[in-house]
């Protein structure tokens, strides 16, 4: 019993933690008021302001470059993890556990580190300052993880299925392509939302990497760039409030579509 009480509570108080700051950013996104007051009264003006205000324009820009860097680099990303999971899962078991444990040095490490060094790499081999820098280091940042969510599929896969499609007259690529691939087809698709989401999320080397001369930002930087000169105000509330809602709503109609896959289907009569 004192258990079962411990156990709710325990998932009350996560949930609280997690989802109590999201509930205070919708409820102050109806202020029209910077100071977090309701003097008066709730209003959807900051909501209104979205499509109104001067930071509109560059607002839309932000989205569009975030964006196009999350799309690119997610891709490359998954195409380059994918690949790479399948040739750590051919080698040794001694080689795979000394190369998995190299992928996961960026995982672990600090992404400010990891930040610097991009910018380092980049300013001595002279890569060209924008969207090329961004999206090689997104790239970076992202195929680790690729790796990572691909690996457990491939190591729940018989070893001999490949050696099986050769013996069966495909040549390399074609076992790759039809057979493997294929079978780790949920790795993949977990790599790619993973890689997506931490692009679209990321701030550290988007900041340090996209060149004080460039002109460009992405949501993540420009926010901060707009917060730190004036403030959180409730523009910024609603456009949290309406990304929040909006991958809330991707999630449930996701789960909503595997619920509906793993329900037995129902006999004809």
């Amino acid at each position: 019993m004192v258990k079962k009480v411990l156990g709710k509570a325990y998932i009350y108080i996560i949930l609280a933690l997690l989802y109590a700051p999201i509930l205070l950013i919708i409820v102050y996104s109806f202020s029209n008021t910077s100071n977090f007051s309701f003097r008066h009264g709730f209003s959807f003006e900051a909501y209104k302001s979205i499509f109104t205000s001067e930071k509109t324009p560059e607002l839309m820009s932000a989205l569009k470059n975030t964006l196009l860097i999350a799309a690119i680099s997610s891709v490359v990303s998954t195409v380059l993890g994918a690949f790479s999971a399948i040739g750590i899962f051919s080698l040794g078991k001694k080689a795979r556990r000394v190369v998995e444990n190299v992928n996961q040095i960026p995982i672990i490490n600090s992404e400010i580190v990891m930040a610097v060094s991009l910018m380092l790499f980049f300013v001595t081999f002279k890569f060209p300052e924008g969207y090329v820098r961004l999206i090689l280091g997104h790239i970076s940042f992202c195929t680790p993880y690729v790796i990572l969510s691909i690996m457990p599929k491939l190591a729940s896969l018989d070893p001999n299925v490949y050696e099986a499609a050769l013996d069966l007259g495909a040549n390399p690529i074609k076992a790759m392509t039809k057979v493997m691939i294929p079978m780790i087809g949920p790795g993949i698709v977990s790599g790619f939302v993973m890689a997506f989401t931490l692009s679209m999320d990321d701030f550290i080397i988007t900041q340090i990497n996209k060149g004080a001369s460039t002109g460009i930002n992405t949501l993540s930087t420009y926010i901060y760039a707009d917060a730190r000169i004036k403030g959180l105000s409730p523009f910024w509330f609603a456009i949290f409030s309406i990304i929040f809602v909006v991958v809330l709503g991707i999630l449930l109609v996701m789960n909503f579509r595997k619920s509906v896959k793993v329900q037995p289907q129902k006999e004809v009569k």
